[in-house]
């Protein structure tokens, strides 16, 4: 056994795991089965993974163990268990993205980041749910059922990568993959208290054979990124997954530490004049004292690069461009969330001219570029997740007063996909009523280091993160 014998395996952060198992005190077998131990205890209560295949989890768990026993590097995430989300390629299994006219898209060649992942020696233990057409910051579809927060199920898990998010959070798997456009990896770590990262843009290389190419919002602002409960987890997940490859043509090789910066912040609680919650703001402002102990410059500023003009021209370029495809997709699945999240943008989007989307690219490289430019001032921004504590589940589905507080309260997750930075999502503790709380930082394109030399620093001040208790 370990020297944290009374700690279960499932329990294990990854790093722990991977070092035991590299030197041979525990094996990948023991991890794997332990996590799906772990998995059908917890899961039926979650509905976080929805298709699980214990067999072919013990066969690729024994193959790392075979490749120690011969001398032979398994990776760094050696036996790690991780899950997958469903809206990515895994050879094998179909990439429904939550929707039942997917259920028999069975993928024959596994996406660059699922391929980097278990060739690092990561374990898959399942894949995990998604809102239908990950659209939605809250989890559920009818193919798959109703994903719930394991901290407290009357609120969301977030989404989109809402079961990525709730199955971290109760210790199934040490690393979750998620992805994320307009807040998909940052949310679901925010609402279920665990950490999680938005890498730059071309950082982490995906494609999936099995469907049509992405449109332009998708190509320019989705990413794929880790959740984890702690930083050097999610450093590790990070790095696992951050390898360009040729299929993804906006892939770059960039180095994954930079040259050093001045230990300077900016701390913004109210960006463009976000209505943020008290409890928001003074973690927010116990975190920049962290960063201050640890030497850090920390400025309070009132003002940002532009975020709220940015949530917009995200919208634009997501949902502007084949409105009329998406919607009548979204009818014939027939899906009340799907059909919801773009109802409630349809005024705005039938408001756009017929030059929107070319004129939202123009205006993008110019925000991109402002944000830049204050970044070099601050090489890392703090700033709120959301505006609101985590939702009360299927809020949108609620009143068009409801719909409208969501997006509003989500505009820093929205906007911030548009300049193509790097942004992390750490947790920090929760509320009495036991509501998660989070802060949310950002850092120049390429210098996810930089986050992470910040996110450590907090870190270190602050409580640790646990597992939920089901």
């Amino acid at each position: 056994m370990t020297d944290l014998a009374d700690t279960p395996l499932w329990a294990l952060g990854a790093t722990q795991i991977a070092a035991l198992v590299r030197a041979r005190k525990i094996s990948a077998r023991e991890v794997a089965q332990a996590g799906l131990d772990r998995l059908e205890a917890v899961n039926p209560m979650i509905n976080a993974v929805v298709e699980c295949r214990p067999d072919e989890t013990l066969a690729a768990a024994d193959a790392i163990d075979d490749r120690i026993a011969r001398g032979v590097d398994p990776g760094p995430l050696a036996g790690v268990p991780v899950t997958i989300k469903v809206i990515v390629d895994q050879r094998g299994y179909a990439t429904t993205n939550g929707l039942r006219s997917q259920k028999n898209l069975i993928a024959t060649v596994s996406s660059p980041v699922v391929e980097n992942l278990l060739g690092a020696g990561a374990v898959s233990l399942g894949r995990t749910n998604t809102p239908a057409f990950s659209y939605r910051w809250f989890t559920n579809n009818q193919l798959h059922g109703h994903t719930y927060n394991p901290r407290r199920k009357d609120i969301t898990p977030g989404g989109s990568s809402g079961g990525a998010g709730a199955a971290v959070a109760a210790g199934i798997g040490a690393i979750a993959h998620g992805t994320d456009i307009a807040g998909s990896v940052r949310y679901p770590a925010y609402a279920c208290g665990v950490h999680g990262l938005r890498p730059s843009f071309g950082r982490i290389a995906a494609h999936n054979e099995s469907g049509a190419e992405r449109d332009i919002g998708g190509q320019i602002m989705a990413a794929s990124g880790p959740l984890a409960r702690s930083v050097a987890d999610l450093w590790l997940g990070f790095t696992a997954m951050a390898k360009p490859d040729p299929r993804d043509i906006w892939s770059v090789p960039a180095p994954l530490i930079g040259p050093p910066v001045d230990r300077r912040a900016a701390l913004c609680l109210r960006p463009d004049g976000m209505d943020t919650d008290p409890a928001l703001e003074g973690v927010l402002l116990e975190a920049a004292e962290k960063l201050r102990a640890a030497g850090w410059v920390v400025d309070e500023v009132e003002t940002l690069p532009p975020i709220a003009e940015a949530a917009q021209l995200q919208i634009t370029l997501w949902l502007g461009h084949d409105y009329s495809g998406k919607y009548a997709a979204a009818q014939a699945e027939g899906d009340p969330g799907a059909l919801r999240a773009l109802e409630g943008q349809g005024d705005f989007v039938r408001s756009l001219a017929p030059d929107a989307i070319p004129l939202a690219l123009i205006r993008r490289a110019e925000i991109t570029r402002a944000w830049n430019v204050f970044l070099q001032q601050y090489p890392i921004v703090l700033l709120p997740p959301s505006a609101e504590l985590p939702f009360p589940d299927d809020l949108d589905l609620g009143t068009d007063e409801d719909y409208r507080r969501v997006w509003r309260a989500q505009m820093s997750m929205v906007g911030l996909p548009v300049t193509g930075l790097p942004a992390l999502a750490l947790a920090s503790g929760e509320t009495p009523d036991g509501a998660p709380l989070g802060i949310q930082m950002v850092a120049s394109r390429f210098r996810e280091d930089v986050l992470f030399d910040a996110a450590r620093e907090i870190e270190a001040r602050s409580v640790p993160v646990t597992i939920a208790q089901i």
